[in-house]
């Protein structure tokens, strides 16, 4: 059995707040029992009103356990599926550019982490869309011509005239820029819904700033980042 306190206060939330700060810990951690109140006699009215609760501090063993995070498997790819899933892209894209305004020139690298593709042409805007949305779902249409013919799922990474990269200097400038406004204004901004990879970018370029901190609220497709000043 954990430590086990006797708790008082005028109301119940006073008596159980008062044990939670002499134990030093949450409510989650602690079976709390209301004890019988004092009760008052006639002649003791004006005697203040007294509440006891008893605190049992719960074992570590019995805690509710955190969720277990899988680990992602890590895939790498044989020289063989490097191989293959190359010349199945490189072929896709042979027959498609062909399609394109103007010159599309493309560049396929292999490695065991998978197809690393870059396109250049300025008329492929269209193929971006808004927010880099058709970029991401032509990325894995790729990675489904990629695996045809290999054991492992093929992971491709697309970018296309260095979209990605823009892209992450913009949200770093946008992180820097929020971050002064919750500074000078005291007070949390809540950013648009973002992709996973963008919500990381910002997470990543604010997690050494020792005035402000970062954290995503919401559920998919409608997660955001909140900023706000380090408690």
């Amino acid at each position: 059995m954990g430590k086990v306190i006797i708790a008082e206060g005028k109301t119940t939330n006073e008596a159980i707040n008062n044990g939670l700060k002499e134990l030093n810990t949450t409510k989650e951690n602690v079976t709390i029992k209301v004890l019988e109140e004092e009760k008052k006699m006639f002649f003791s009215i004006l005697t203040p009103r007294v509440v006891r609760v008893e605190m049992t501090l719960k074992d570590e063993k019995k805690k509710k356990e955190e969720p277990i995070k899988r680990e992602k498997r890590i895939i790498k790819l044989t020289e063989k599926e490097q191989k293959i899933a190359k010349q199945n892209v490189e072929e896709f894209l042979e027959k498609i550019v062909k399609n394109f305004e103007g010159e599309t020139i493309y560049e396929v690298t292999a490695s065991e982490n998978g197809l690393n593709v870059d396109m250049m042409n300025k008329n492929l805007g269209f193929l971006i869309g808004y927010r880099g949305d058709t970029l991401y779902a032509f990325q894995d249409i790729l990675s489904s011509i990629a695996g045809k013919g290999c054991n492992n799922r093929v992971r491709v990474i697309l970018d296309i005239e260095k979209y990605k990269e823009k892209r992450e200097k913009t949200l770093e400038e946008l992180a820097d820029r929020m971050a002064r406004t919750v500074i000078k204004t005291r007070k949390p901004v809540k950013l648009e819904p973002m992709k996973p990879y963008e919500r990381k970018i910002i997470h990543s370029r604010l997690q050494d700033n020792n005035k402000v901190e970062t954290k995503s609220e919401g559920e998919e497709p409608h997660r955001r980042l909140v900023i706000s000043l380090k408690k």
